[in-house]
């Protein structure tokens, strides 16, 4: 079933399963975008839309320039940002790109789906201190299941590992993270032993080892979409969209969602279950940042509103920081992460709602009260849609991409400067 909010098409997860393939962003590029209000706390919404300064950094062009940037950016020392576009590039595969502070953009790969390459890239990449980048590709690779590639710093780039489609996952939709000794760690969002993806770790040589399988039953998680972070002793924390109660509120029959602890030892504890009742959120599409204190912090793209943002403890208490009303404050924040400042304030983007309806960068301070910080326009080369998460520089600039927009459609890089 789907919704207009804001003159645009939405699906309504609630009611409509996307367990084939990151079902999440195929939909909503492949949706034709024409063109109540819910407080659970005492929030105040304050700041006027478009108080920073905003600046479309690149405008993606489509062909072998690339397309389509769902993925968030990788930022070095420099001001250098690296990204991906699903499409486009040589091949209409999606692209790894390199924007350099002086605004230059080159793309560093264009994916060919051939030999064992991968195919359209959904995630954000991980940048070493070496320069070599880490990805995933959803599709692709010697099975089409997809694949975990490496480029290094002089832009040879490997596949560390193809996915089969079986006990081993099937369709990465999210990125990376990497510990000292150079291994990976990243979900699935099918396969593993029962189908409902898998979290997996990548060596430096290449051997995969599954470390979770989601059974899609009882009340374990199920189809993680989002990135898992790693704590210094090696825990694993991440969210699963779908799973948990065996239904949630709407009708929703294959649950709201989890966020889940992979202990070192392979333990797994769910740390909270969604239910999608007012008061709560439903089905994570973005990942968890935690702070030293062990709190986790991350969005769900539904409520009984447009999405929430919430804080769980170490011990699993959920609190709701922030719930969307689906309209001008923004609606559908599908995030891969949030980024948290040392003062304990969260950035994030919301796919659709706004001033416009093409979407927010919002903020969301230390003591919980919400701002909109930008609501994209549509028009005039401005972007629209930002479906991934956010960078924040030394100076507290924020960068991003947009889906679509741009002065020629294909979507942007931008800046929103404090």
């Amino acid at each position: 079933m789907e919704n207009l909010v804001n003159g645009h098409r939405r699906i309504d997860k609630r009611r409509q399963s996307s367990r084939s393939s990151c079902g999440l962003h195929r939909q909503a590029l492949s949706a034709a975008f024409a063109g109540a209000l819910w407080l659970v706390f005492s929030i105040v919404v304050s700041g006027p839309a478009n108080a920073q300064k905003y600046s479309v950094l690149h405008s993606f062009a489509g062909g072998d320039d690339g397309s389509y940037p769902v993925a968030g950016l990788a930022l070095d020392a420099k001001g250098n940002l690296y990204g991906t576009t699903s499409q486009g590039g040589a091949h209409n595969y999606g692209t790894v790109f390199e924007l350099e502070s002086a605004g230059i953009e080159t793309v560093l790969y264009s994916f060919t789906d051939t030999a064992g390459d991968g195919a359209y890239p959904y995630a954000s990449l991980l940048r070493d201190a070496k320069g070599t980048l880490y990805g995933t590709t959803i599709y692709g690779g010697l099975h089409n299941f997809g694949v975990v590639f490496q480029i290094d710093a002089a832009g040879n780039k490997t596949v560390l590992y193809s996915f089969t489609g079986g006990g081993d996952g099937a369709y990465p939709c999210a990125g990376l993270v990497r510990d000292t000794k150079g291994n990976l760690y990243g979900t699935t969002f099918e396969g593993g032993a029962f189908g409902y993806g898998t979290v997996f770790e990548v060596s430096p040589t290449g051997k995969e080892t599954v470390l979770h399988n989601f059974p899609g039953t009882g009340v374990d998680g199920a189809n993680p979409y989002a990135a898992v972070v790693r704590d210094a002793a090696g825990n694993l924390y991440g969210t699963a969209y779908e799973g948990g109660l065996d239904s949630c509120s709407g009708g929703y029959t294959v649950g709201c969602g989890v966020v889940f602890k992979l202990e070192t030892t392979g333990a797994e504890t769910l740390l909270h279950t969604f239910t999608g009742t007012e008061g709560d959120g439903a089905n994570p599409s973005g990942g968890v940042v935690r702070d030293t204190a062990g709190n986790l912090f991350g969005t769900t793209r539904y409520s009984a509103g447009g999405g929430v943002v919430f804080r769980i403890s170490e011990t699993g208490q959920e609190t709701v920081l922030y719930g969307f009303t689906g309209g001008v404050d923004g609606d559908e924040p599908w995030n891969e992460n949030l980024v948290l400042d040392a003062d304990g304030n969260l950035y994030g983007t919301t796919a659709y709602g706004g001033t416009y309806g093409y979407g927010t960068v919002f903020e969301v301070n230390a003591t919980g009260i919400f701002s909109v910080l930008y609501s994209f326009a549509g028009n005039g080369g401005d972007g629209n849609t930002p479906m991934a998460g956010l960078v924040r520089d030394t100076k507290g600039n924020l960068y991003g991409t947009t889906a679509y927009g741009g002065v020629h459609g294909y979507g942007t890089v931008f800046k929103l400067a404090p």
